[in-house]
């Protein structure tokens, strides 16, 4: 009985380890971070904030994406780990005033020429990988964070640096992270794919940048 229940554990470590490689996920299904000692913090999301910038030749958009749903791992007062689910669907355009022109821009960034958003309404990031940086100076970047980012099924390693704090059972985190978007299937206007675009090329890279609070959940 006892080789009997090693062997089955066995397996089931293997099919789990198959899983977890896999680098392209249904966005539709939840992502499961590893499993991380300490305390649970729960991601306020009304009080979270997550915001987009892209440049082009001739200039730059940006706006808000809201976070739908996500949890901190804390132990001893250091963030161990964490996962983020973005409502991709909730995507604004805030630097164009005019409605018609607003809501042109919001369905082309919903549109398969970007996010993709009726087959793939979410994105996720789970952090893998925490590490202190040394004699970090007060307000700024006091982390080095490594994760995995989920645009359109697909999977990328993203890793910045970030300004975390634990004090009074709550957590908070501010970043800025950069993503090359041509990794997400995401080309339109590329000058990497596409010749001669001119001034109409759009920067593979933008800017996600977020201020996240968290409250703990458990002891």
């Amino acid at each position: 009985m006892k080789k009997t229940a090693i062997l089955a554990s066995f397996a089931a470590a293997l099919m789990l380890s198959a899983f977890t490689g896999t680098s392209h996920t249904d966005l539709n299904a939840t992502e499961v971070a590893a499993p991380a000692k300490g305390r649970t913090f729960a991601v306020e999301t009304s009080a979270s904030e997550v915001n987009w910038n892209a440049k082009k030749v001739t200039g730059e958009h940006y706006g808000k994406i809201s976070l739908k749903s996500g949890q901190l791992q804390v132990d001893k007062n250091r963030v161990t780990g964490g996962t983020f689910e973005f409502d991709m669907s909730s995507i604004t355009v805030e630097d164009i005033k005019d409605a018609g022109m607003n809501g042109k821009l919001v369905g082309h960034l919903k549109s398969d020429d970007f996010f993709g958003v009726d087959k793939h309404p979410g994105a996720t990031f789970v952090i893998t990988e925490t590490t202190p940086i040394a004699k970090a100076a007060a307000g700024q970047p006091n982390y080095n964070v490594k994760g995995n980012l989920t645009i359109k099924g697909i999977t990328n390693p993203v890793s910045f640096p970030a300004t975390i704090t634990v004090k009074d059972g709550v957590a908070t985190a501010k970043a800025d992270v950069t993503v090359d978007r041509t990794k997400y299937d995401i080309r339109y206007r590329s000058s990497n794919f596409f010749e001669n675009l001119g001034d109409k090329a759009i920067y593979d890279e933008f800017t996600v940048s977020f201020n996240v609070k968290a409250k703990q959940t458990n002891s």
